[in-house]
């Protein structure tokens, strides 16, 4: 690859020349606040032991058919993710690029897969942010019985971690009083309601829309995004394509970009540090 300091100086002019920055994020922004890593089987098992002895996979696991079959196993995988993004402290990296990202003057927007709230913790801007995957922090119904979505900060999961199951009362949906679930797209699932996840579409393609008609310079910072499950490269890419665009590719393993972007192969929280120092 291209000398590795002269590509964190372009990715550091590149924001340094940028109207605003759009930043777009996988798991792996969390790897460095401490969150686990679910890149394969080996990782996902490692931070869930009960579920590797059943020998389920992240994606067999991730699936709303179990709030039907084990609803006690759904919640006790959905209700420690949800206890844990709770007392999970965001990285300072978060702060360092919103600090950056608030002084342009188009500002930022965030396009993140991740449900685990921490953008919104880290003193982002709720407004600027879409999760396309949807949130933790958002109940629904599993049946659905209406599109109503509503907030899970006062719900309260408490579990057995040794027979994986959960020991308080199931979350419940106030009206119809079938069984609730995350707000959550899962895998093979149909009755995700995307109402939420689809008005913070629409405030993140106007506020692009915004700065492609005026001919902004954008910035594209991706974090932590794999192969796995491109949904966060892809559109890095689509936006990064625009001719007044530059795609910083920040990752550990999948740090290729296409021509003219720049790949830095480090974690989300030392790749922020290193461009940050040219900064200054």
């Amino acid at each position: 690859m291209k000398n590795l300091e002269a590509e964190i100086k372009r990715a550091a002019e590149a924001i340094h020349n940028s109207d605003a920055i759009f930043i777009t994020a996988g798991a792996g922004l969390g790897v460095d606040s401490g969150l686990p890593d679910f890149r394969g089987n080996h990782g996902f098992w490692k931070a869930y032991p009960q579920i590797g002895k059943l020998g389920l996979s992240f994606m067999e696991m991730a699936n709303p058919t179990w709030f039907e079959t084990k609803p006690l196993m759904a919640w006790a995988f959905y209700g420690h993710r949800l206890n844990l993004y709770r007392s999970t402290v965001p990285h300072d990296g978060f702060t360092k690029l919103l600090k950056i990202a608030e002084t342009k003057p188009q500002k930022y927007f965030v396009f993140t897969s991740n449900v685990d709230g921490q953008f919104q913790k880290a003193g982002y801007n709720p407004e600027l942010i879409e999760e396309c995957h949807g949130s933790i922090h958002h109940l629904q119904c599993t049946t659905p019985c209406c599109q109503k979505i509503w907030s899970a900060n006062e719900t309260v999961v408490e579990l057995d971690i040794e027979t994986f199951t959960t020991t308080s009362p199931l979350p419940l949906c106030p009206h119809c009083g079938a069984i609730a679930r995350p707000n959550i797209l899962m895998f093979g699932d149909w009755n995700w309601i995307h109402t939420r996840t689809e008005e913070q579409s629409q405030r993140c393609i106007n506020w692009l829309n915004n700065l492609i008609e005026k001919k902004k310079q954008i910035v594209v910072i991706e974090l932590g995004a794999g192969n796995a499950v491109p949904t966060v490269r892809m559109k890095s890419q689509q936006i990064g394509r625009l001719s007044n665009s530059t795609l910083i590719r920040i990752n550990p393993g999948d740090f290729i970009v296409p021509q003219g972007s720049i790949g830095l192969p480090f974690g989300a929280k030392e790749g922020i540090d290193l461009i940050l120092e040219h900064l200054k």
